[in-house]
């Protein structure tokens, strides 16, 4: 079996097929760039995606530039303290408003001709738009020229944002999840700056999906993990849909040198006195949820071959003990650099022309095979459409 040629649609019809005959996705969507083109406008795009925390824009007028998929995008909180995603780019000349994070004091303003924005993405001043002197023009009507906000979501901090604007309203979409996590509706608190860290990994986005997704590979890859928390401990979350993962019913709590530990959740469930959940929210954000803190890595997809996992710890309350803060960010650091031989020997391997997708295990692959199911639904959508309107 040999890959398809360049540019050819990848056959999905073995992918969609029950578990326990189904095959991976073809190897073109993890390697060939015209298959990654084609994913972005039917997976990342028109889907809910996440892009960034809200803790990264933590004050009104807190402005942070962000690239996603090429695209310049701008995380800010206005004044009012809402945070939106705006295009980095002025409406006059198309230049690139904010080059680093800082915080805006007044309007946006261009630096290429002084047009000026402010934090709720309304054009307020035109310097000599209708000449020297003439700070407006009839032609140029303000009340147009705004900068394009992104539509966007906040759940659990994570700011997920809909490219192509026609997705059902996120509360819709993941009603299943927020209702099956609807215990932690209340507030987190980011760490700060040492409850943060990026990962890059030289893998397919999706890599890092899958592997999150099951607890298979805990005996061999997770062994300090695996020594209390067993495999044999686990469950698969495999509902067919828009996410999927594992979850634990041993889940041992951090405690300091004197026996201190991180504050609870408030009014949780006797499962979460000893249980955990880790889930991947379709398509590009993993999420754990545990009685005493909590994480969010939103995938940064570059390339076919890279990828950047940024990794974010919350907790119940504010003022955290320092000391156990790094240790359990150094733990996590741990636990998730285990997994980089894993998603980056997967993605050579891709490269094998005769791999025809793999097989997955009916018991210990249900999660990962949720995820292939609904990216090659996704693209069979996509693809329909395309074809319709061509007609």
């Amino acid at each position: 079996m040999t890959q398809p040629p360049f540019n050819a649609p990848t056959d999905l019809a073995a992918v969609r097929r029950p578990v326990d005959s189904a095959q991976g996705l073809p190897n073109p969507h993890y390697t060939d760039p015209a298959v990654f083109a084609e994913e972005k406008q039917a997976v990342l795009m028109s889907s809910w995606s996440g892009l960034a925390v809200a803790s990264d824009v933590p004050e009104p007028g807190d402005a942070k530039p962000i690239s996603f998929l090429g695209m310049p995008l701008l995380l800010l909180r206005d004044r009012d303290g809402t945070v939106r995603v705006f295009n980095n780019t002025c409406r006059h000349r198309g230049m690139i408003l904010v080059e680093t994070a800082r915080k805006i004091e007044g309007a946006i303003r261009c630096p290429y001709h002084s047009w000026c924005y402010a934090t709720d993405g309304r054009l307020v001043t035109t310097p000599h738009v209708g000449g020297p002197g003439q700070n407006s023009h009839a032609a140029m009507k303000r009340s147009e020229l705004g900068l394009l906000e992104v539509r966007s979501h906040i759940w659990r901090d994570v700011v997920f944002i809909n490219i192509s604007g026609d997705a059902a309203p996120f509360e819709e979409v993941h009603a299943d999840l927020i209702d099956r996590w609807s215990e932690f509706s209340q507030p987190q608190y980011h760490g700060g700056t040492d409850s943060y860290f990026t990962l890059p990994v030289k893998t397919n986005w999706k890599l890092a999906v899958e592997n999150y997704c099951e607890s298979y590979h805990l005996p061999w890859v997770h062994p300090g993990l695996n020594s209390y928390s067993r495999l044999e401990d686990h469950y698969n979350i495999a509902e067919l849909g828009r996410f999927s993962g594992q979850g634990t019913n041993v889940y041992r709590q951090l405690t300091g040198e004197n026996g201190e530990t991180f504050p609870d959740f408030e009014g949780l469930s006797p499962f979460w006195d000893e249980g955990a959940e880790y889930i991947a929210v379709y398509p590009n954000v993993l999420l754990g949820a545990q009685r005493d803190h909590a994480f969010a890595i939103v995938l940064e997809p570059l390339d076919t071959e890279n990828t950047l996992e940024h990794i974010h710890l919350f907790y119940a309350a504010e003022n955290i003990d320092a000391e156990l803060s790094a240790k359990n960010a150094a733990q996590w650091r741990e636990v998730f650099e285990e997994d980089v031989f894993v998603v980056e020997g997967m993605q050579r391997g891709r490269h094998a022309p005769d791999f025809d997708g793999g097989r997955f295990s009916p018991a210990m692959d249900g999660p990962t095979h949720c995820f292939h199911d609904w990216v090659a639904q996704r693209f069979q959508f996509h693809r329909a459409a395309q074809v319709a309107a061509a007609e």
